[in-house]
């Protein structure tokens, strides 16, 4: 009678298993996908030249990915930096930058949670040139610097966790010193994010907000 409880209750956690595995679903898109043509990609580059800004083409609250367009002209980088919960992907549009990678970041100091700098110690000065790729691991220092240079990338960043929603500054009309945070929306409930698909013949001036560049 014993063995017969056993296995009868085995039995029955094996249905319930196999129950809750048939009712899972796939997530929806929290964000419509993003197609560019390499005339929209080249627009977007004169765009942002000749200032160092960057451009996000997809990111955000929710998501944990960014994928942005940066340009960066005669620049050199004060600090080099490591991310804790990210990864960064380069992909070389135009032009050159002297990268230091690897090596240890002394006398570094976290900024925000997660992000650091200092100076990087034994470090390896790499030149990379349009179409080079280039993976920089979390916890990897790394410093980019552009001198004499029109540099352009395509920026990819892989985060550990979803992105928070974006704190408002003091005086800003969403600024509520009291308010609670606001939950991150379900998939499907987001709403529409307009101007952001890149279709053959459209124009960019309603494309998001270039921020300066960030690594």
């Amino acid at each position: 009678m014993k063995r017969f409880s056993l296995a009868l209750a085995i039995l029955l956690g094996l249905v319930s298993a196999a129950s809750s595995q048939t009712d899972r679903k796939p997530v929806k898109p929290i964000r419509p996908y993003v197609v560019m043509t390499g005339q929209s990609v080249a627009d977007l580059q004169q765009k942002l030249q000749p200032s160092n800004k960057a451009e996000d083409l997809i990111g955000g609250e929710g998501m944990e990915l960014r994928v942005a367009i940066q340009h960066e002209k005669d620049t050199a980088a004060a600090n080099g930096e490591i991310h804790d919960a990210s990864d960064d992907v380069y992909y070389v549009l135009d032009g050159s930058a002297t990268l230091t990678l690897g090596g240890t970041l002394e006398a570094a100091k976290e900024v925000e949670p997660g992000e650091w700098r200092g100076q990087i110690a034994g470090g390896q000065k790499i030149v990379v040139n349009k179409g080079d790729l280039v993976v920089v691991p979390r916890g990897t220092p790394h410093q980019r610097s552009t001198p004499g240079q029109n540099f352009t990338m395509i920026l990819i960043k892989v985060f550990e966790d979803p992105r928070p929603a974006p704190k408002p500054s003091p005086g800003s009309a969403a600024w509520a010193p009291n308010a609670r945070p606001r939950p991150l929306q379900r998939p499907g409930k987001q709403r529409p994010w307009r101007g952001r698909t890149a279709l053959r013949g459209r124009r960019y001036s309603d494309w998001g907000r270039s921020v300066p560049a960030r690594h």
